[in-house]
């Protein structure tokens, strides 16, 4: 069977002007631009919740692209017994859960990452590495902008924010997908008994079940909510930290942060605790003696973030070194997050050089 039309492309103004209807029994009869139109809504929808369930860009775009081809040859046998986002809910969810089930998740070139200078002993250490990928906030608008209303926004971008993430991959896979379907999707539990082929005591149990454990993983409720989105606050400690951090002055970061500041470097399973943990590590590893930086601004999982390059001495060429994302609490950094695979900054449109 030929391939569906990829995104993106020429609009049929006939099929713009059909509804779903119509534009569902086209696409039984093998019209692929008619199944575009009919999915396109859906698609970042889509790729977000393989993202959540995933935590990688990449694995949340590869699981799309099956999710929309399963759909397409499949297209004859929907039944309608659930509305067309269900049913691609369905079919996502449920190839999220096969690949995390098989272990296959693709080669991470940087899992065996070794750093050249040893790195001081971690406060703490998880057991596994973390494979969480921060996701660009010019990939998230195009859902936040569909949703009516301020609250409805800022409920999206609070659950693909990084603790939320990264506590949710501690939960077993079918756990976090039900936790994804009923609390952030709000599916009805009878649908996701559907969607999961079990029933809706299975769900409400693995429900219960996965609210006390993400409960215990998330960082306390009680701290001081961040800043809006490029408030004037929020762009104060951008500038701030950029600007500390470009100069290497280790003792203006540690004076921005929290008491119970954190700082992790996915895919390695550590982590440093506290403004002197912090202060230590950036000191001695990330802005010792000699080693500048350039932050050129972005924004990641609805945080501030900036791409870090390298100064190279006695050439104008900045390497890539990086991806940051600062985790706010009122006017201070409660955690900062650097994701030390490059490759991640060609999905924020940032290049692997520049030049000064």
């Amino acid at each position: 069977m030929r391939g569906i039309p990829p995104a993106g492309g020429t609009d049929s103004p006939a099929h713009a002007r059909r509804s779903a209807d119509e534009l569902l029994a086209l696409a039984r009869g093998g019209d692929g631009e008619a199944f575009r139109d009919l999915v396109e809504p859906y698609r970042r929808e889509l790729q977000v919740h393989c993202y959540r369930i995933l935590g990688s860009v990449q694995d949340a775009e590869d699981l799309l692209q099956e999710t929309l081809l399963a759909a397409w040859r499949g297209i004859g046998g929907y039944e309608e017994r659930a509305s067309v986002r269900t049913w691609l809910y369905r079919i996502a969810t449920n190839r999220c859960l096969n690949l995390l089930r098989a272990g296959a998740r693709r080669p991470h070139e940087y899992a065996a990452y070794q750093p050249r200078i040893p790195l001081p002993e971690p406060s703490y250490r998880r057991e596994e590495p973390s494979w969480l990928e921060p996701y660009p906030d010019v990939l998230l608008d195009e859902i936040a902008d569909r949703t009516p209303g301020p609250e409805a926004r800022y409920e999206v971008r609070e659950s693909i924010s990084l603790a939320f993430l990264a506590a949710l991959q501690q939960l077993p896979p079918r756990q976090r997908a039900v936790l994804v379907l009923r609390d952030v999707l709000e599916f009805r539990a009878g649908e996701v008994a559907g969607m999961l082929d079990t029933t809706e005591n299975a769900v409400t149990s693995a429900l219960r079940r996965a609210r006390s454990a993400l409960a215990h993983e998330l960082p306390d409720s009680g701290r001081e909510s961040a800043p809006l989105p490029d408030s004037p606050l929020e762009r104060r400690i951008m500038d701030d930290f950029s600007r500390a951090f470009e100069a290497g002055d280790v003792g203006a970061i540690v004076a921005m942060l929290t008491d119970d500041a954190s700082l992790s470097m996915p895919p390695l399973p550590l982590e440093y605790r506290g403004p002197d943990a912090i202060g230590n590590f950036l000191a001695t590893i990330a802005l010792r003696a000699g080693r500048r930086h350039v932050m050129i601004p972005t924004r990641a999982n609805g945080q501030p973030a900036f791409g870090c390059y390298r100064r190279d001495p006695g050439t104008p060429i900045l390497h890539a070194h990086g991806v940051f994302v600062l985790t706010l609490a009122g006017d201070r950094i409660a955690a900062l997050t650097r994701f030390v695979d490059n490759s991640l900054l060609a999905a924020f449109g940032l290049p692997r050089s520049l030049r000064d």
